[in-house]
């Protein structure tokens, strides 16, 4: 690990600023975090989150012990630096993402529901020229009991989506602005927002 008073290294500093130069669309709010300090000598992370007044929820619609706070759609970019490189990495700079969102009843037990939330990944790196290698994940439906001052019925509305790629870039380190613009499509995909200046509609669908 590295020294912690040491500067981080010039290639680090420059894929830092191209992810944290992102602009969201207006529904998305980006903040940075706190990244895990063990996954790689340098990191760095941030935060996209969907606002429940933008997909409509109102505290009805949540069940007894549910926080109206709690976002529908949130997900994280975690930017991982190890100057000597790692053999798994194929290179010396990994994103690792994690996004979990609350389903709509219509697509609870769809079998093509892990073959769609991949898509939402993949599609968004290639129509924003992330060039990666390496991409791997698992997209995963969840099932959740709730106890203490937050008990609640059993969930099973919830995917969580996680992954990891290697970006591609120069000799100067990789340019970090189209994977983080890729992220925030993957998380308005899976919160089911329409592509920018479409006409939102009523529900969901796979």
């Amino acid at each position: 690990m590295p020294d912690p008073t040491a500067a981080p290294p010039p290639e680090f500093r420059r894929a830092v600023a191209s992810l944290g130069a992102v602009t969201p669309r207006p529904e998305l709010v980006v903040s940075a975090l706190d990244a895990p300090p063990r996954l790689a000598p340098w990191t760095w992370a941030l935060e996209v989150e969907v606002a429940d007044s933008v997909l409509g929820r109102r505290s009805s619609d949540f069940g007894a012990g549910e926080g109206v706070d709690e976002p529908d759609t949130s997900g994280r970019l975690i930017l991982l630096h190890d100057p000597a490189g790692q053999d798994a990495w194929e290179g010396t700079f990994r994103l690792v993402c994690f996004v979990q969102a609350r389903l709509e009843p219509e697509q609870l037990g769809d079998e093509m529901l892990p073959v769609v939330g991949w898509s939402w990944l993949t599609e968004a790196l290639d129509a924003h020229g992330a060039a990666h290698t390496a991409l791997g994940g698992t997209v995963t439906q969840t099932s959740s009991v709730r106890f203490g001052d937050i008990a609640g019925p059993r969930r099973d509305d919830d995917v969580e989506l996680r992954a990891s790629w290697t970006p591609l870039g120069g000799p100067d380190g990789p340019d970090l602005a189209p994977h983080a613009a890729a992220f925030c499509a993957f998380v308005a995909s899976a919160a089911g927002l329409p592509p920018v200046g479409a006409v939102p509609l009523a529900h969901r669908t796979v």
